[in-house]
């Protein structure tokens, strides 16, 4: 019996790592999302993401900070026996994306990108990223860091998240909540939040807003049941407020005034000790001459 339970151990784990995929910044595929007497399911009741929106060197980009708390669940005597030593890791990245970090548990892990495929988005289809947890407990949490430039899309600037859950339900353990928090350090305006469960058809979503210290926070979720059909991904519209528009070609039209400005009084210098230099040689030329003819 022991034998058995070995062999039908390993089976559980060959079967899992074989089918394990983590495509979406919810971590898609992580494991079959129907459970079977053989297959361990993988839940994540709340996922937490905030992002900041701020402008670096005159283009905005999107900072983002994903804290992921995920379940391993047994659905079987054996599978609560059978313990996952690696897990590995796909995770779309938006384009131009920088500053990646992956945690676990918060270790650093390295990571490459994957060549291999893409994922794809209602904005475009995008880079993935790998990495491989290990080791991995029955609860573990992930954390991902990354940055990248916010797209501008017919006139509104747009960011979207992967939030493909799909995998994380189940009977189980049916229900996961995204919660989100954005900071903008500009000012926008016509925000909008839409869930994308197709790229042609977007859902209004809800939100609130609040000032913090001059600062806009917008907070939202998202709730994804098992037995309902996927909300799908979380897209972001705005536009740069007027303000900020004017304030922006108010700077732009200032700076070469600020810059004559500012080399003005060296090139008047530099104008000034030439004139100087040019009349000393002159008189000295006139002194050398009047000493000649003496």
């Amino acid at each position: 019996m022991a034998y058995r339970a070995q062999i039908l151990c390993a089976a559980v784990l060959l079967s899992t790592l074989l089918s394990l995929t983590l495509i979406g910044s919810a971590f898609v595929s992580l494991a079959k999302a129907n459970p079977d007497p053989l297959s361990l399911v993988f839940a994540m009741p709340e996922e937490y993401v905030n992002y900041t929106i701020t402008c670096v060197n005159g283009t905005l980009w999107a900072k983002i900070d994903g804290l992921y708390p995920i379940y391993v669940l047994a659905v079987s005597e054996i599978g609560a026996q059978c313990a996952l030593q690696e897990l590995p890791m796909y995770y779309p990245i938006p384009p131009g994306t920088t500053n990646i970090q992956v945690k676990l548990n918060g270790t650093d892990l390295s990571w490459h990108y994957y060549p291999y495929d893409t994922h794809h988005t209602a904005i475009g289809d995008w880079a993935m990223i790998r990495c491989v947890l290990k080791p991995v407990s029955e609860h573990f949490v992930l954390s991902i860091h990354y940055e990248h430039p916010v797209q501008l899309i017919n006139g509104s600037y747009v960011f979207l998240y992967d939030l493909n859950i799909r995998e994380y339900l189940s009977p189980l353990r049916p229900n996961s909540t995204a919660y989100f928090t954005i900071r903008f350090d500009v000012n926008v305006s016509d925000m909008q939040a839409y869930t994308t469960a197709s790229d042609s058809v977007w859902n209004l979503v809800n939100y609130t807003k609040r000032q913090q210290n001059g600062v806009e926070i917008v907070t939202l979720k998202v709730y994804s049941e098992y037995s309902k059909p996927l909300p799908g991904d979380l897209a972001i519209t705005f536009k740069l407020a007027e303000s900020t528009v004017k304030n922006a070609t108010f700077w732009l039209l200032m700076l070469p005034l600020l810059i004559v400005l500012l080399l003005s009084p060296i090139v008047y210098r530099q104008l000034k000790q030439r004139k100087i230099r040019r009349a000393t040689r002159i008189r000295n030329e006139l002194l050398l001459g009047v000493a000649f003819l003496a």
